[in-house]
């Protein structure tokens, strides 16, 4: 199934901005965030076509997958 998958902020050092991938059935938020690299305790924001999902959130093709890193500051 195709997934579009939108990094944002540190997330997209070294990687991409924006990228449609090819992945099997029953992928979670949690498997493109491994595949990615991107450690799940960083993941702060993820969205699936503009709504907040969670790491076990399953896709379906077709789908948008935004991730933002843990914001901080003071």
């Amino acid at each position: 199934m195709n997934i579009t998958v939108k990094l944002f902020a540190s997330f997209r050092a070294g990687r991409f901005d924006i990228e449609t991938g090819d992945y099997p059935a029953g992928t979670t938020v949690a498997d493109v965030a491994d595949s990615l690299n991107l450690p799940q305790t960083e993941v702060g924001i993820m969205m699936v076509n503009n709504r907040h999902v969670k790491l076990d959130h399953m896709l379906a093709d077709g789908d948008v997958l935004a991730l933002f890193p843990l914001l901080g500051g003071g």
